[in-house]
């Protein structure tokens, strides 16, 4: 990591244009969304900066991160193409520095109506009276269901399929007594069985 004590422009209070395009950048290169216009991108890397503001520790953590991006990229990050700035961004991904950006995307680049548009979300739909008259069925991009069984398609069952037979017989809770034959109903499983073999004892 880069340090105030060779890179006095650590201490400075303001960062520099070209610390903001290597914000954007890396910005866009940690989340890669193709249909994603700049400006979304250019609001998130705002907002970076402006909470970076609210404490030295922010500012100093993201001033010596960006920095640190160009010393390891031979003077200019915005230069590197793709696979060299995610390699980059790749060794640095553990730092404090890369954390606030990570976290503060997430929360803030999702969050923008511009890409909403572009992944066709529709944004907060209850204060419109929800989605279920406003397009909730509106899957244009999901093929038609089958309604109709085709006509030359014959349905018949599986064959050899048949109910199995479990030989149990059920026996009326009220001839069961007389089908023991020693005056002690037989447990057939069935309700109030149960009640009936326990009557006249006491509990």
């Amino acid at each position: 990591m880069a340090y105030p004590a060779k890179y006095p422009q650590l201490n400075e209070t303001e960062l520099t244009e070209h610390a903001r395009d290597l914000l954007v950048r890396v910005i866009r290169v940690a989340f890669p969304h193709p249909s994603f216009p700049d400006s979304p991108y250019e609001r998130t890397a705002q907002i970076i900066l402006e909470e970076s503001k609210s404490s030295t520790w922010l500012r100093v953590t993201l001033t010596q991160g960006l920095l640190t991006l160009d010393s390891l990229s031979a003077g200019d990050f915005t230069a590197l193409d793709e696979d060299q700035a995610t390699a980059v961004l790749r060794s640095i991904e553990h730092t404090d520095f890369f954390g606030f950006i990570r976290r503060t995307t997430v929360l803030n680049l999702y969050d923008d109506p511009e890409v909403w548009k572009a992944v066709g979300y529709e944004g907060s739909s209850f204060e419109l009276g929800g989605y279920v008259n406003r397009g909730f069925n509106d899957l244009d991009w999901v093929p038609e269901p089958l309604i109709e069984e085709p006509a030359d398609v014959p349905f018949s069952p599986l064959p050899g399929l048949k109910r199995p037979q479990t030989g149990a017989v059920r026996i009326p809770a009220a001839s069961a007594g007389a089908a023991s034959g020693d005056g002690n109903p037989i447990s057939t499983n069935q309700p109030g069985d149960l009640a009936a073999s326990h009557e006249g004892v006491e509990r």
